[in-house]
């Protein structure tokens, strides 16, 4: 037994086969890897290929990475107070994306959190030996209504202190950009991942969609079947609590920051997927939810998200989808 998950844009129609040849490649980006498998137009090199992936990268890591310090996003970390700071139109796209999440989240997914981000040993600093204390947490400067955006010119205002982490986003635009690369140059038929989060377009070289299956945690199992996703014109996230953890004896903590708690997401929620056309958004609304928690579920049934939530309780597993990810659910 076993479920599958179709988006109404797969047709008989779109999945006929394109003249072309089979490709893999993959290579290195944002402390994970960047992988690729398409059908592509005869006389497309994968040395072509692999530029456009593989630059498409480069420059959200120039652009928004923490981890470099030349980047475009640690120089606003570290511009003065009161300073407005141009930066390129990527990296403000995907700021007033994250910008406009935090607003509709009421601040469960926040762009500022670079400061605790540091401090909980998740960050360029690297790890530290034990949890912050209250105190020092609430020293970190965070806080997304302090950021002020000018989106016509492209700056953004630094309050002073404050410092932005994008890593609950980029990697999701990421993909995107990627995917318009390979579009560019006339490839329709991908399966796209970089660090988990994937989109497909088209399908393989015998009609077959992207067959992609969810992630769910380690270390238990649910009563329900596993879920094969169709990636046709689809992106997927998924966030897990087993993923980028540490320990110091009294408490495992994950990557994902609850911003109002200032530490470590501690509910019961173990990992969200997120369907969306764009990865960017599936990626990001990955995090919104884990930290929103229980209260996940009534945001993503209001807009209309296509989440599948997996919890942890005294009983084990258990799965929840939202109606719209329910709808193109169907068992085999």
């Amino acid at each position: 037994m076993r479920r599958v998950a179709v988006p109404l844009s797969l047709t008989a129609e779109s999945t006929r086969p394109r003249d072309g040849r089979p490709a893999s490649l993959e290579g290195p980006t944002m402390g994970v890897t960047w992988s690729l498998r398409a059908w592509v137009p005869r006389g497309l090199t994968d040395a072509v290929l692999s530029a456009a992936v593989q630059g498409a990268c480069d420059l959200v890591v120039a652009q928004m990475s923490t981890w470099e310090p030349g980047s475009d996003l640690c120089r606003f970390n570290a511009a003065p107070a009161g300073a407005w700071v141009e930066v390129p139109p990527h990296l403000m796209s995907v700021v007033a994306a994250a910008y406009d999440l935090a607003e509709e989240t009421g601040g469960a997914f926040d762009l500022t959190v670079g400061a605790l981000t540091d401090l909980w040993g998740f960050g360029p600093a690297g790890p530290v030996a034990a949890a912050p204390d209250r105190a020092s947490r609430n020293l970190a400067a965070t806080g997304w209504r302090k950021l002020r955006l000018d989106r016509p010119d492209g700056r953004l205002f630094q309050p002073g202190g404050l410092r932005l982490d994008l890593s609950g986003i980029a990697k999701g635009f990421g993909v995107d950009l990627a995917a318009e690369a390979l579009e560019a140059l006339g490839v329709r038929d991908y399966l796209l991942e970089i660090g988990g989060e994937l989109r497909g377009g088209g399908v393989k070289g015998d009609g077959e969609p992207w067959w992609v299956e969810i992630e769910s945690p380690p270390g238990g199992e649910l009563p329900q079947p596993r879920i094969l996703i169709a990636l046709h014109g689809l992106s997927v996230a998924t966030s897990g609590d087993w993923r980028r953890t540490w320990s110091d004896g009294s408490g495992c903590y994950s990557h994902t920051l609850d911003p109002i708690t200032r530490a470590p997401v501690a509910g019961p929620v173990a990992s969200v997927s997120v369907l969306h056309a764009s990865c960017m958004q599936a990626d990001a609304l990955c995090t919104a939810l884990t930290v929103l928690g229980p209260a996940g579920e009534a945001f993503a049934c209001e807009h209309d998200i296509a989440a599948r939530i997996v919890s942890r309780g005294q009983a084990g597993l258990t799965e929840w989808m939202s109606p719209a990810f329910a709808r193109l659910v169907d068992e085999t």
